[in-house]
């Protein structure tokens, strides 16, 4: 592997680490925003769908954090928490897919779980 080759694969690695990052801030809004408008002392789905965007909201925030922070994670630990990001956003998306006026937080949840796709590649 050159040195360019390696340059180049760390300035992917930061830019996707990056966007990721940004996916997650953005997605932990949305999912923030869609459980604070839900009414608490609705149905079973509607508690559903809140409880569901509170988890999303912190573990994007875990993940954004994991992500910005310079703290050395080794690899394996920053795989497992950007995979269970990923899996929690599909999840997230999928139960606002079935809550009319969700679609905007449904699709910052699908954005992210594709930023963190992205980013998993770079690990590979």
């Amino acid at each position: 592997m050159t040195s360019t080759t390696s340059q180049q694969e760390l300035f992917r690695f930061l830019e996707d680490r990056f966007a990721c990052a940004q996916a997650c801030t953005e997605c932990a809004r949305a999912s923030a925003l869609r459980a604070s408008l839900v009414n608490p002392d609705g149905t079973e789905e509607q508690e559903r769908v809140r409880r569901k965007g509170i988890m999303c909201a912190e573990v994007c925030d875990a993940t954004c954090r994991v992500l910005s922070e310079d703290n050395r994670v080794d690899e394996a630990g920053l795989r497992v928490q950007v995979e269970w990001c990923r899996t929690v956003c599909l999840e997230t998306a999928h139960t606002f897919d079935r809550h009319p006026g969700a679609e905007d937080s449904a699709a910052a949840c699908r954005a992210c779980a594709q930023a963190c796709t992205d980013f998993l590649q770079t690990l590979k």
